[in-house]
């Protein structure tokens, strides 16, 4: 399912309410990074497409579940965010854009539903190894990789770990919250 499309999603949200009764949380990870390039280099077109799938779908897919968890009194839903979210990076002001914009999302919607039994948090890694990266150059990746203090990459089981959490039941007092994965690289 795309989910930028307002009707795949909703199929897609029905589709899994009658076959398991119930909905306990989303993960808003789906995300692109566009290609490398200075912002007088970028186009329309691919700005629009980076806001589509990475802050378009953040919105559809949340807005698709809240209902069911509202009605459910119970749910928990954690965006993919972005350190670049928070520092921006050079050459990725599309990507950069709509990361901060999933983390300002995420601590509206968290206020809105925070007496309903559903918590809403981000996580925010650093660089880590998925098919992402792909999209940039070796330089681009070096360069933010020489921002972490741990001088390495964060894994995929790294990233569930806190992902984990923060969808499961003991996460109960915690929401509007963006969790940094970044191997000491944001330390405020």
């Amino acid at each position: 399912c795309a989910v930028a499309d307002d009707a795949c999603v909703a199929n897609g949200l029905t589709a899994f309410v009658a076959r398991f009764g119930r909905l306990d949380f989303l993960v808003n990870i789906a995300g692109i990074g566009g290609r490398s390039a200075p912002l007088w280099e970028q186009t329309l077109s691919e700005w629009d497409q980076i806001f589509r799938v990475n802050m378009t779908g953040v919105f559809l897919c949340s807005r698709a579940v809240i209902g069911k968890m509202r009605e459910q009194r119970y749910g928990r839903i954690v965006n993919i965010a972005s350190v670049a979210g928070k520092e921006g990076n050079p050459n990725m002001c599309a990507y950069s854009a709509t990361k901060a914009a999933v983390i300002g999302f995420t601590k509206s919607i968290a206020k809105e539903v925070a007496t309903e039994g559903i918590c809403v948090n981000a996580v925010s890694p650093a660089v880590v190894r998925t098919r992402i990266l792909e999209q940039l150059t070796e330089e681009q990746v070096g360069y933010m990789t020489a921002k972490i203090p741990m001088r390495r990459t964060g894994t995929v089981e790294e990233i569930a770990a806190v992902v984990h959490f923060l969808a499961s039941p003991d996460c109960s007092f915690v929401t509007g919250q963006t969790y940094d994965a970044s191997g000491g690289r944001c330390t405020y």
